[in-house]
């Protein structure tokens, strides 16, 4: 996987996956396709008041590695090692970004994806934290705000992102708005 191609893959509407059993990688583009609408984001109230505590902190792009590995300590991860390297290839370029989740200099949580201009892909989240990955969507949203973006992909709608606000729409809508997004001279500058 170059990051040349994984780069026009993602601009044509594809991901990455590697098939479950024969890990032959396969390149996805769902239909109907998962999105955050990024005014349409719901914090609930008991997430709202996880982050008023105070006890969790947040950065952008600090510990990019870090958060992938998270990602892919599950029993059914699809984070390959190639998947790590390529990865790891497109941060160090300036198109994968990461929001990492703290308590106590820990890392407990976080989200990683690729931007191509006002379209961010979210590619995996993990948490070790209770409201950890809602938060790292909430600071990822607040991000793509301020830097201008507009389109925030999250693959597969389920029963979790669901109570983000995420939505389903169809693949034809879908490229629609990734192509308004692509045009767009916005740029996720992590803050």
């Amino acid at each position: 996987m170059s990051t040349h191609l994984l780069r026009q893959a993602y601009a044509q509407g594809y991901f990455p996956m590697p098939h479950p059993h024969s890990n032959e990688l396969l390149w996805l583009s769902p239909d109907p396709r998962a999105i955050i609408p990024l005014d349409g984001l719901h914090v609930s109230r008991s997430l709202e008041r996880t982050m008023r505590r105070g006890h969790l902190t947040y950065t952008y792009d600090k510990d990019f590695a870090g958060v992938m590995q998270g990602c892919s300590e599950r029993p059914d991860t699809w984070i390959t090692d190639e998947f790590k390297v390529a990865y790891q290839r497109l941060h160090q370029e300036g198109y994968a970004h990461s929001v990492e989740i703290w308590q106590d200099d820990k890392l407990v949580g976080g989200v990683y994806g690729v931007a191509l201009h006002g379209a961010f892909f979210a590619e995996s989240k993990f948490h070790r934290a209770t409201d950890a990955s809602k938060m790292a969507i909430v600071k990822l949203v607040e991000r793509m705000k301020i830097c201008g973006m507009e389109l925030l992909e999250v693959q597969f709608l389920t029963e979790h992102l669901k109570t983000l606000g995420t939505i389903e729409v169809p693949r034809r809508h879908y490229m629609q708005l990734l192509s308004r997004a692509l045009s767009s001279p916005a740029k996720f500058t992590p803050g």
